[in-house]
């Protein structure tokens, strides 16, 4: 067995780790949800965001297997963070560096894994999104660019915890965390040639179930407005909480799927405003655009777009009053 190297910027990459305060956190739905949709895609019995300490691997989520951390010296991805691309052992059993490693020999009998670096914008490797199978297996090319993208997601979260970028009271990502993750999706799509399209929300009349029904109503129907899109949407699409009432979406979606989009919300929404039981119906103001990566030179100048159209819809029509639901 040949326990992985340390990287060259190893202090100033543990400094990174430990600065995030995310060693040893409890498990969080945002990076659980990534590990359970690489299980799924790639058909594998294992799969983790893996975190190298100085002398573990400690996992901030896996699915398939009853451990919170290992060893560093038995990791495999001690050795993924050590290169820019991602780590692949097509066959840990003919591989001299993990043939008699005690992962591969005993529980969980790794076989085969690919594992792709997680980095912060500063370069600091901390450490992968892996896929752990235990039978030989070629990874393909598709198969790495999907892990890959998966691992710009679970970076993405990794910056928004960095950043402080979050909304407390529904855990998405606020204005300043939606900028820092949009960046990097707008990026990725318009090199891959990709349609997106930004969506902003705004509840109308939320002001009334504050003063009708009191401030701790009014927290939980934004709990159940973010909770329901983040819910009928992707996992690769961003939702954001930009203001008091005020959501975004940056979706890979074209103009034409907004509709559908948009339908699947509201039946989301309904389901879970009935099974809450709530005392208000939420209806709300969108502003739909299509990304131009050409006009829209920067986000800002797709916000506004988003936003003029969005108080179009508001003012155009006459928002429906807060209803209180029988029986709530």
């Amino acid at each position: 067995m040949t326990a992985p190297e340390k990287p060259r910027d190893e202090g100033q990459r543990l400094h990174a780790l430990n600065a995030l305060n995310i060693l040893d956190s409890l498990p969080e739905e945002r990076f659980d949800r990534l590990t359970r949709l690489a299980r799924k895609m790639f058909g594998v019995p294992i799969s983790a965001i893996s975190l190298v300490d100085e002398s573990r691997q400690w996992f901030k989520s896996i699915v398939g297997l009853n451990a919170s951390e290992t060893t560093r010296d038995v990791s495999f991805c001690g050795h993924a963070i050590l290169g820019q691309s991602t780590f692949v052992v097509a066959n840990a059993l003919t591989d001299p560096r993990f043939a008699d490693n005690p992962l591969v020999t005993g529980e969980p009998y790794i076989r085969s894994y690919a594992g792709a670096p997680l980095r912060l914008p500063g370069g600091e490797t901390l450490g992968t999104l892996c896929i752990i199978d235990t039978r030989p297996r070629q990874f393909t090319s598709d198969d790495l660019s999907a892990l890959e993208d998966l691992a710009r997601i679970a970076e993405q979260e990794m910056i928004a915890v960095e950043m402080n970028a979050l909304d407390e009271l529904t855990m998405l990502p606020n204005r300043r965390g939606f900028r820092l993750l949009s960046q990097y999706m707008i990026s990725r799509a318009k090199h891959n040639n990709e349609t997106l399209s930004l969506l902003l929300f705004d509840i109308d009349k939320f002001k009334e179930i504050n003063d009708k029904l009191g401030h701790a109503a009014g927290d939980r129907a934004l709990i159940d407005f973010s909770i329901s899109l983040k819910n009928a949407l992707r996992e690769t699409d961003i939702v954001a909480r930009t203001g008091g009432d005020e959501f975004v979406v940056l979706a890979h979606a074209s103009s034409e799927k907004i509709g559908d989009m948009l339908a699947r919300f509201n039946h989301v929404l309904r389901a879970r405003l009935s099974e809450q039981r709530a005392s208000y119906a939420l209806e709300y103001s969108v502003g739909h655009v299509e990304y131009d990566y050409q006009r829209h030179s920067e986000l800002e100048s797709c916000l506004a777009e988003a936003d003029r159209l969005m108080y179009q819809q508001k003012h155009g029509r006459r928002a429906p009053s807060l209803k209180a639901l029988d029986g709530a």
